[in-house]
């Protein structure tokens, strides 16, 4: 073809592509010519090129106006969308890595639209934190979907492979790993231009959500396919619950969150088997969780935890030394409510405040819902406080405000037990009971079909169901996640050590 030839309208329609270019490719010469381009991310330009048989030209500022902006990114956009790829899953150290690749030299350049990319090629979405992705060359680019604690070997996998594939391939594009969130491009990647040496920075928001997510997929909070996969079964969960209660006889305080952490999935995936926590072993389990959670929070004398009929440890004396783990003291908190420990409850609603914000890996949403319910169960005689504090608890988990766990998380986990409580401070039955039904199809949608211990049971909306029980809500039997005998006071028994 002609290099002088100039495309028609209906040529640039149909042959226009939305790509990105290195900075570099935009000499002093051409940048005139190109004044509707504009710099993405660092290192990265955003242009139009017409793919022709022969050559790929970048077009100019009067092809753009020939079409007209708008109508020639549309069509630049659906262009670009239907461009052939293969995807293939790369498992790595740690992580699974996904690949886009093709002829094409706009393979790289779907990086742009990134959200719609994945979901054409894998039917799937990207999670509302977005993704980890690489472009190292025109004709490809790899993918991490920023959904649990597996982020940090990710992003260390994918700064090795863009910058080997940059040096080697061919169409080089970009070496640095970016952050693509809400339709834009962040590089996570520092170059020093002296030494040209690479680093990997990211900013204090993704920082902040990565700490955020390795401490909820440690504790096993996170729906993954590695937590159903890999779930211990009961019995290990037993003798490693065990064990941690008896190392605590070395050393109270050094091993007491471990081994809270431990009876609390413990108790959980006693109602796999136990659903509606019928059996004195389940029960027992229960009881020992709630012990050391309070010991984990508020202190405790000896006392004998029970995990089974025949197992029994001894927990000794600990100090009231409660760490800054907002996340387990709800936990805790959740437990003594449902296992109907006021004395506990009164306690744990004791510890300082201050001491939970100090927890920099939960979102204020959370430290805010401590707050309200540290407020309701200790100033029983006025509400205003309570409902300041829950208005405040509802407007900090909207998603422009939480930076450090998933909103998949937020809205079919975390948030759940606070509608709930709604519910029960407007004294409204008839709500509660529809949004009851809400939550619990929320849990198991986000849960699947997952053995995690936390898929077993809506704890936190447990908690809930067991408050409105005893405030005369009707609150139906044999729901799915809700072990009856619990919520219904059935099984309840005295436990040791309040």
């Amino acid at each position: 073809m002609n290099p002088d030839h100039t495309p028609d309208t209906d040529e640039l329609l149909h042959g226009t592509y939305a790509r990105l270019l290195p900075v570099g490719s935009i000499t002093a010469e051409i940048a005139g010519s190109l004044r509707y381009a504009r710099l993405v991310a660092d290192g990265l330009v955003f242009a139009y090129a017409l793919d022709r048989p022969a050559d790929v030209r970048i077009l100019t500022d009067p092809d753009v106006e020939r079409v007209g902006a708008e109508e020639l990114g549309r069509a630049a956009y659906e262009n670009l969308m239907r461009v052939p790829v293969t995807h293939e899953e790369v498992p790595v150290e740690g992580a699974v890595l996904h690949s886009f690749y093709g002829d094409s030299h706009f393979v790289g350049s779907q990086a742009l639209f990134l959200s719609a990319a994945v979901r054409q090629a894998t039917g799937e979405s990207l999670p509302h934190a977005g993704a980890l992705v690489v472009m190292p060359s025109r004709h490809n680019l790899v993918y991490h979907p920023i959904a649990d604690g597996t982020v940090v070997d990710a992003v260390n996998a994918l700064a090795a492979y863009a910058l080997g594939a940059y040096e080697d391939g061919q169409g080089a594009l970009s070496p640095r790993v970016y952050w693509w969130h809400r339709g834009s491009l962040t590089s996570l990647t520092a170059i020093d231009e002296d030494t040209r040496s690479f680093s990997i920075q990211p900013p204090p928001d993704l920082l902040g959500l990565m700490r955020g997510l390795v401490r909820l997929d440690r504790a096993g909070r996170l729906a993954t396919p590695a937590a159903g996969a890999t779930a211990p079964g009961l019995a290990e969960l037993t003798r490693a619950t065990a064990e941690s209660i008896a190392g605590l006889a070395q050393d109270p305080a050094a091993g007491l969150g471990d081994a809270f952490a431990s009876a609390v999935a413990h108790a959980l995936a006693h109602c796999a088997a136990d659903p509606r926590a019928a059996g004195i072993d389940t029960w027992d389990a229960w009881a020992t969780a709630v012990q050391l959670g309070s010991a984990l929070f508020t202190g405790a004398r000896p006392q004998e935890c029970r995990l089974g009929e025949d197992l029994v440890r001894q927990l000794p004396a600990t100090p009231a030394a409660p760490p800054a783990d907002a996340r387990a003291w709800l936990d805790a908190l959740y437990l003594a409510i449902v296992c109907r420990e006021s004395d506990r409850i009164r306690r744990l609603c004791q510890v300082p405040l201050e001491t939970l914000r100090q927890d920099d890996t939960v979102d204020a949403y959370v430290l805010c819902w401590i707050d309200t319910l540290r407020t309701f169960f200790s100033e029983r005689d006025s509400m205003d406080g309570v409902v300041e504090k829950l208005v405040a608890t509802m407007k900090a988990s909207g998603p422009d405000e939480v930076t450090r766990a998933p909103m998949e998380f937020v809205n079919g986990i975390d948030y759940q037990p606070v509608a709930l409580f709604h519910r029960i401070v407007a004294r409204d039955h008839d709500s509660f009971t529809e949004t009851l039904a809400e939550a619990l199809a929320e849990h198991g949608t986000y849960w699947g079909k997952s053995a995690a211990p936390r898929a077993q049971v809506a704890l936190g909306v447990l908690a809930m169901a067991s408050l409105a029980f005893d405030y005369g809500f009707p609150v139906a039997p044999d729901r799915p996640h809700l072990p009856l005998y619990l919520l219904n006071r059935e099984r309840i028994e005295q436990i040791p050590g309040a």
